[in-house]
């Protein structure tokens, strides 16, 4: 057999792999994400990447309004938000 042919085959191999076991589950993950922060809604509780609890207030198209404990509002991008709390 080629070992030209034996060596491409291989790195074939590893490259379906690394697709296959870490870019698809992020690409999912990424997809979650955007999915649960386009369903945020007034009322929901959330958390920051800061570790910042608030209550959603306003939903704004890149951003939004949360009302903190202290009764404070603060505005963070939808992508700083890390989950919603049931």
């Amino acid at each position: 057999m080629n070992p030209l042919l034996t060596l491409v085959g291989f790195a074939a191999f590893f490259v379906l792999m690394i697709y296959l076991m870490m870019v698809r589950p992020l690409r999912q993950r990424e997809k979650q994400h955007d999915q649960m922060v386009e369903e945020l809604q007034p009322g929901d509780v959330v958390i920051t990447a800061g570790g910042v609890f608030g209550k959603v207030d306003k939903v704004d198209e890149g951003s939004i309004v949360l009302e903190i404990e202290s009764g404070a509002k603060m505005r963070v991008t939808k992508g700083g938000v890390l989950k919603r709390e049931e």
